[in-house]
């Protein structure tokens, strides 16, 4: 694998992770799949999701793969009115990532990141690496440090 943005951030700032590489099914994208290739629990298989709120700022949210994200409360936590996720034909655009190869690390810009606190449940959890068919295990504190995140219930 060649490495992606979210790789080399993570070795500049000297973190501890870990690659998983599985196959890539294009039935099968979505994070409770990729669990089951990579062998981990789907609540440790984090989803990155990107959404608008009523004033066109972007925002990113990080949650479970086998849960789904509660738009009210992603409001809620960003100081938002409103929160809609994004066109799939907008992804690429706005963080240089495609569809089941996102990851929260290495966007093209630094959006307000916030992720599920049920992330801090677990020792490790894991993200895409910014490319289909890899994935990246490593400590939600450390996730939350390198992305600027903030956490809160989003489920």
């Amino acid at each position: 694998m060649s490495k992606t943005n979210a790789v080399r951030i993570l070795e500049s700032r000297k973190l501890e992770f870990q690659l998983i590489d599985y196959e890539v099914s294009e039935d099968e994208l979505d994070a409770v799949s990729v669990a089951k290739k990579v062998g981990m629990d789907p609540d440790t298989v984090f989803k990155t999701l990107v959404s608008r709120n009523e004033s066109n700022k972007i925002f990113v949210f990080v949650i479970p793969g086998s849960c789904e994200l509660n738009l009210k409360k992603a409001a809620r936590v960003s100081g938002s009115k409103s929160i809609e996720m994004i066109k799939v034909k907008e992804l690429f655009d706005l963080t240089g990532y495609i569809r089941g190869g996102c990851s929260p690390i290495g966007m093209k810009k630094d959006f307000p990141v916030f992720i599920d606190e049920t992330a801090l449940i677990f020792d490790k959890i894991s993200i895409s690496a910014g490319v289909r068919s890899t994935q990246v295990v490593i400590s939600p504190v450390d996730l939350i440090s390198v992305v600027n995140a903030d956490t809160g219930d989003l489920i």
